[in-house]
């Protein structure tokens, strides 16, 4: 009977799994990636226990600044926890990213002055736990720079067919 608790007591940490890697595969495609940074999020409890299922997008989000000069990444959408009570979260709520001062000031200036995007291309948890986002400074690809990479991508895949037929 003994055994039997520490099992069960065990049981929801094995369905989860251990390393979680979320991308934004639009975003490579859509903009040309100019430069990174990993920022922090500022997440409820029920939030991450449903990142570390992996019940999470970024597929469709942006971030923006707000009055004060925080960053928040907006449309980023979490699934809600399903052993949670009524106190859930809104799955699509803004959610805070943490960074240094200058990393904000640098970033508010690139995108008021020049016109950029932060756009978030990976969400993993690292190895104490925590959830952190790998956001993006882009520029918006043309439509010929989008047909240029379609291009390149099928040039490579037909490249590896003749390689793997000549090994």
């Amino acid at each position: 009977m003994y055994t039997l608790k520490i099992i069960l007591n065990y049981l929801p940490l094995a369905t989860m799994q251990k390393t979680i890697n979320i991308q934004n595969k639009k975003a490579r495609f859509e903009y040309e990636i100019l430069d990174k940074y990993t920022a922090g999020i500022v997440l409820t409890g029920s939030e991450i226990k449903s990142i570390r299922q992996s019940k999470a997008s970024i597929a469709e989000s942006f971030c923006e600044f707000n009055e004060q000069g925080e960053l928040f990444v907006i449309n980023m959408s979490i699934e809600e926890y399903s052993h949670s009570t009524h106190y859930n979260h809104r799955p699509k709520a803004e959610r805070k990213l943490l960074l240094n001062k200058r990393e904000l000031k640098k970033l508010e200036k690139e995108v008021k002055n020049t016109g950029l995007t932060i756009v978030p291309l990976r969400m993993f948890i690292n190895e104490k736990g925590f959830a952190k986002l790998d956001i993006a400074l882009a520029k918006g690809k043309k439509l010929y720079d989008k047909r240029n990479t379609i291009k390149d991508r099928d040039s490579k895949r037909s490249l590896d067919r003749i390689k793997k037929d000549f090994k």
